[in-house]
């Protein structure tokens, strides 16, 4: 490496950390235990989790890849929205990270239409097993978009965070268990349903 490369290059340790807080987009300074963290944290997870599901996706040839590569970068962008704090930030970093009220949500809506059109009926809950291992990392996914969910609407309830973040990570767990169905389909697996006490759990 020259001289030159060693100057603009940038540590991947910065210490700024080390004392348990971190910093937002913004530049404000939490707890890592904040929050805000939490919730930047399982899109970091979901973000993680859909790139597995997308190299079995690649393995299997099952036309889902360019729907999940284009949500992981997407992830990026809801990451940076909630990473400023619509109570505290400036102007400048609001607008550049401010996400399109309906295209990201309309955007899955379609795809979602377009995938389950091709399903059978649902008409049970599904038991995520045996079903492949793409559509078992996409269950995954949607379980991990969860709980992101979960997280993230206290942020919007107090107007911490736009409206539209919630409304599309709730969107995108739809898309992902469509998608797990959509996996387990292409790759010749059937669903198992489930139906109250219908398996002898000791009949082993």
């Amino acid at each position: 490496m020259s001289d030159d490369e060693k100057k603009f290059r940038s540590k991947l340790y910065t210490k700024t950390g080390d004392k348990g807080t971190s910093a937002l987009y913004n530049g404000e300074r939490r707890p890592k235990n904040d929050t805000f963290f939490h919730s930047l944290g399982s899109i970091d997870e979901l973000s993680a989790c859909i790139g597995v599901a997308l190299e079995y996706c690649i393995i299997d040839k099952n036309g889902l890849e360019p729907y999940l590569e284009r949500i992981v970068g997407v992830m990026l962008d809801i990451g940076a929205c909630i990473a400023t704090p619509l109570d505290n930030s400036q102007e400048k970093y609001i607008n550049k990270t401010k996400l399109d009220d309906r295209k990201y949500v309309e955007t899955l809506e379609r795809w979602i239409d377009t995938i389950d059109s091709q399903l059978p009926p649902l008409k049970f809950f599904i038991i995520p097993c045996n079903v492949g291992l793409a559509s078992s990392h996409l269950h995954v996914a949607r379980a991990v978009c969860r709980r992101a969910e979960r997280e993230i609407v206290g942020l919007i309830k107090f107007s911490l965070v736009p409206e539209v973040v919630g409304i599309f990570i709730n969107r995108l767990s739809d898309f992902l268990f469509a998608a797990a169905r959509f996996a387990a389909m292409k790759s010749g697996k059937d669903e198992a349903y489930w139906t109250s006490k219908g398996v002898a759990f000791d009949d082993i």
